[in-house]
């Protein structure tokens, strides 16, 4: 039984697929198919159900997958320990972020976790925060980062702040209001809002959302709903309507001019975004490393954005 087996394995379990298996380790689809079958031949059992769409596994391979999972640990856990530095450690981190800190926060953590860790390759998948923390949940990756907490088998370590405004299309219309200036809700309740689709921690956290202790949001008059913000953003340019981002997404100037952000009247909606991970599991020394960058990212940061909203 070789690591590169295990790895292949745990991999096509993770992607559900052996071509994205290789397009995220680096390896071609023939060298995936190829180790798993030999780690079913050495085995004597299969895996992995080969038909469908997506694989999935059998019950040998239940059985056999947190096994193979606690292999590849120890195994990083040794060379670490062995090797005691970040710049000697090779693999691949994978990576699962909803879409404000996967638009606008972990690109500027992984440019600094690849020049402490140059050997490391990323990948990243980007979707509504219920599936993030369903991915770290059942061990498709090891680190998360989300706007929603749900679950209590993970870890939220809370790492920036954001908070939800209003965005308008830069028209005639609303010409009256400056960029970030501060209007009443009234004002605007009986338009029509592009809001983000059901998963999403925006839209969680919207319809909590109270102006002076009454929930507004709940029943405004929604024309479409949208899994992208900047495609939200690009709608509300377009004059279909009216929207409620986290004001990171929103932006402090946009070049084209074609939308800006007003903050609401009463609506004290501050939003804390998370680094999840498992409380069971132990990580593995890359996700460990990156998890402290994290931490560390966080510390030098967190006055600096509780500060914006002072």
């Amino acid at each position: 039984m070789e690591f590169r087996q295990l790895e292949a394995f745990v991999n096509a379990v993770k992607y559900k697929s052996f071509s994205k298996a290789a397009d995220a380790t680096f390896l071609t689809q023939p060298t995936i198919s190829a180790h798993i079958n030999n780690l079913e031949n050495e085995m004597g059992t299969t895996l992995v159900n080969r038909t469908g769409r997506e694989i999935t596994l059998t019950k040998q391979g239940e059985l056999f997958y947190p096994y193979a999972i606690d292999m590849l640990h120890t195994r990083s856990q040794a060379l670490a320990t062995v090797q005691a530095q970040c710049e000697a450690m090779d693999g691949v981190l994978d990576l699962y972020a909803s879409s404000i800190p996967g638009q606008y926060y972990l690109p500027r953590l992984i440019g600094e976790f690849h020049a402490k860790c140059p050997k490391i390759r990323f990948y990243v998948d980007q979707s509504d925060s219920k599936t993030v923390i369903e991915n770290v949940m059942s061990q498709k990756g090891e680190i998360g980062l989300t706007g929603y907490k749900m679950h209590n088998s993970l870890v939220y370590e809370p790492v920036f702040m954001d908070e939800l405004v209003l965005i308008v299309p830069d028209t005639e219309k609303y010409a009256r209001w400056k960029m970030g200036s501060t209007v009443s809700f009234r004002d605007f309740e009986h338009e029509t809002f592009i809001l983000r689709e059901e998963g999403s921690g925006t839209k969680q956290e919207m319809e909590k959302a109270e102006i002076h202790g009454v929930p507004v949001f709940k029943n405004v008059d929604v024309i479409a709903r949208m899994n992208s913000t900047e495609t939200i953003k690009q709608a509300v340019a377009g004059g279909l309507g009216i929207s409620i981002l986290s004001r990171m997404a929103a932006g402090e100037k946009e070049e084209t001019h074609r939308i800006k952000y007003l903050k609401i009247d009463g609506l004290d909606k501050k939003r804390t975004f998370y680094m999840v991970y498992s409380k069971n599991i132990r990580l593995s020394p890359i996700a460990e490393a990156f998890r402290d960058l994290v931490i560390d990212y966080r510390d030098r940061n967190w006055q600096q954005d509780i500060g914006r909203f002072m």
